[in-house]
């Protein structure tokens, strides 16, 4: 299931008109558990961080009403911020342009919304000159050195109210562990993908000097300690010399 595949009904719950009735408002939480199962599903049929970050704009994009464009970019405690994932090419020049300053208040709140960009200090004036006048920008994963943050962008000002504010909310939810689960399976993968190369390293240590699997390990953490160089880049060296071409 792909973003585009569950968007109709998002954009059903995401365009209903709010009704005083009380069926009217079972209904639109129906179509909001509706929605955001969809997104559920749609992120965990993600396959890699990268997949997972376009599916994550694009639902965004999709559910929160009143969004028009969505990105998602790491802040580095340093000052810097990269956007990894985008819908528009004008969302992806706007974050990574922006200064560490403009999200810094979403290290101690989940969420920051700007009704009119044209009176934010922050970004607003670079904002409001390519006419987008709302933004919603909520806390994703922190650590001690970084945080990602989800931006979504109105071309009308006061476009999130908070029901729009809620429902980012919530989704803003399964992205974060999405995401998480995205990391730990890359870092999963790369471990075994090490201990593999290392193993072949120490396999080929063994023939080569006569010697045994601890005294070749033994050999390899010397070459990383002297030369400075992670262990595994030692031996995928060693693994590579030794492929033929």
């Amino acid at each position: 299931m792909t973003a585009s595949d569950i968007s109709e009904n998002q954009h059903e719950y995401a365009d209903s008109s709010p009704d005083s009735s009380a069926d009217s408002v079972g209904d639109a939480e129906l179509r909001l558990a509706d929605a955001l199962t969809a997104a559920a599903v749609g992120l965990h049929e993600a396959r890699g961080r990268d997949d997972t970050l376009r599916t994550a704009v694009q639902l965004a994009k999709e559910i929160v009403p009143g969004a028009d464009c969505a990105g998602i970019s790491v802040v580095e405690r340093t000052g810097s911020v990269s956007t990894v994932a985008w819908t528009d090419e004008t969302v992806r020049v706007i974050d990574a342009g922006a200064s560490y300053g403009s999200w810094d208040g979403l290290r101690s709140a989940p969420l920051m919304r700007i009704d009119d960009t044209t009176e934010w200090e922050g970004c607003g004036p670079t904002l409001a000159a390519v006419n987008l006048r709302s933004g919603l920008f909520l806390r994703l994963r922190g650590h001690q050195r970084s945080f990602s943050v989800l931006t979504l962008y109105a071309r009308k000002p006061q476009a999130f109210d908070d029901r729009a504010a809620h429902i980012a909310r919530l989704l803003s939810a399964h992205i974060g562990i999405a995401l998480e689960t995205a990391a730990v399976q890359e870092q999963l993968a790369e471990a075994m993908h090490t201990r593999d190369v290392i193993g072949q390293a120490t396999g080929i240590l063994m023939g080569r000097l006569n010697i045994d699997a601890a005294q070749a390990f033994e050999h390899l953490v010397r070459a990383s300690q002297q030369g400075n160089v992670k262990l595994r880049d030692i031996a995928a060296r060693i693994v590579d010399a030794a492929t033929p071409e």
